[in-house]
């Protein structure tokens, strides 16, 4: 796979089709899937990440989308082949999913898949996933870590007593906006088809960008199937969300489930 880079450096720069013209086969994919990757000072953990994709999905495209990295994030995916689009400055989780779902439906992909780069997702689990899509069972597939399915037990994810009352206080506040049950509201673990990018792929107006994401998808009448998978622990570094950080995250979903029609009307 041909290596690229495309450097956005301006804070609310859009990503749009045609832009280099010098390498205008690129976006027109031979391969039908292609899976992004959000990365910000990621230079321990990607290595790993990558070539698990290399060897267990070699039937799709890998993109990184480096969010002003300070470190070699963006050299060590273009070393093992990897499609980058980086950031001049850092701009945050929000503005780095909407890019790679924008590059995914810019470059022609039918289907994308999406993991995070602290190694916690494993790609056979992202392969049930994209199943899933590839086979029209639904439009987008998250992959949950307390959702309980046959040999993927409740214990197999023991979180300590205060994440605990965080996850029920999320539960809880899903399932009031949305109507159902979803046991893991911000997993960075999905699979989408191509009508779902376009919904994903708009800015993000909240704190939350994943629960904001389903808010879209239920306006949007799409199938949302939420699968049980298997996590690991990351795979070195600092967790970005502990402490007071954990709290603020279970602050900001609330308010973006409870307000985000008046956030969206604000930002708009």
């Amino acid at each position: 796979m041909a290596t690229l880079t495309t450097r956005v450096n301006q804070p609310g720069a859009r990503i749009v089709k045609g832009r280099l013209s010098k390498v205008t086969s690129e976006l027109h994919p031979k391969k039908d899937s292609v899976i992004f990757i959000p990365a910000w000072n990621e230079e321990e953990n990607l290595p790993a990440v990558l070539d698990e994709l290399g060897r267990d999905l070699p039937e799709a495209d890998v993109l990184v989308v480096d969010d002003g990295s300070t470190d070699a994030t963006a050299d060590v995916a273009r070393a093992r082949g990897a499609i980058v689009v980086s950031f001049g400055v850092n701009r945050g989780l929000r503005a780095a999913i909407a890019a790679g779902y924008q590059e995914a439906m810019d470059r022609g992909y039918t289907y994308c898949g999406r993991v995070d780069a602290d190694g916690q997702h494993p790609v056979v689990e992202l392969l049930r996933l994209l199943d899933l899509v590839q086979s029209e069972a639904c439009d987008v597939a998250i992959g949950s870590r307390f959702a309980v399915d046959g040999d993927y037990d409740e214990e197999r994810y023991r979180p300590t007593a205060s994440r605990r009352v965080g996850i029920g206080l999320l539960q809880a506040a899903i399932r009031l906006r949305l109507g159902r049950r979803l046991h893991d509201p911000t997993s960075g673990m999905m699979a989408v088809n191509s009508e779902a990018m376009v919904v994903l792929a708009e800015p993000y107006v909240s704190g939350a960008p994943e629960v904001e994401a389903l808010l879209r998808l239920k306006e949007a009448n799409l199938r949302v199937e939420e699968v049980a998978v298997d996590m690991r622990p990351r795979a070195s570094g600092e967790s970005k969300l502990k402490g007071t950080k954990a709290v603020k995250l279970v602050v900001t979903v609330i308010a973006t489930l409870l307000f985000f029609e008046g956030i969206r009307r604000r930002r708009s």
